[in-house]
């Protein structure tokens, strides 16, 4: 299954960008393994949230299949434990899902056109993260669903 996680900004934190790469290594050669896909959107600070929402919509649309099974990271989704959410992405693998996307939206959260799209809504927690430390807990945790889907110890 491709796996992508198309997020609004760029990621330059040093840290982040080492942990990323850290559990990307190890999710090469699996089933899930990730790409990740950095739309580099900048709005005038003058434009409403509602119009950079739809602007970066309309550009996190473009980077989706009709096909794709979307995951949609927004606040008010649904918040598995890592186990049901290895479930859910084990049930995606089993159902031959051909491809997944994770979307992440900008500082003012995604529209509602992602939300209608989106297969799934899943919410990392009800803490306010930024988006670049967003993608880093998501890949760490789909990291943690293939070692519980894998039965390794990683996930204790």
């Amino acid at each position: 299954m491709k796996i992508s996680v198309i997020s609004v900004g760029k990621v330059r934190q040093h840290f982040i960008l080492e942990g990323e790469q850290e559990y990307l290594k190890r999710l090469r050669g699996t089933p899930l393994a990730i790409s990740l896909v950095e739309l580099g959107l900048d709005a005038p600070e003058s434009m409403p949230a509602s119009e950079v929402q739809e602007r970066e919509a309309l550009e996190l649309l473009k980077k989706l299949d009709s096909f794709d099974y979307v995951i949609a990271l927004d606040e008010r989704g649904k918040q598995p434990s890592s186990k049901d959410f290895a479930r859910h992405l084990e049930k995606q693998l089993q159902a031959s899902v051909k491809s997944l996307g994770f979307v992440i939206g900008g500082a003012f959260g995604l529209s509602e056109k992602i939300r209608q799209r989106a297969n799934y809504v899943l919410s990392l927690s009800e803490l306010t993260l930024p988006h670049q430390l967003t993608r880093l807990v998501l890949v760490e945790q789909i990291y943690r669903a293939h070692t519980i889907m894998r039965g390794i110890s990683y996930h204790k």
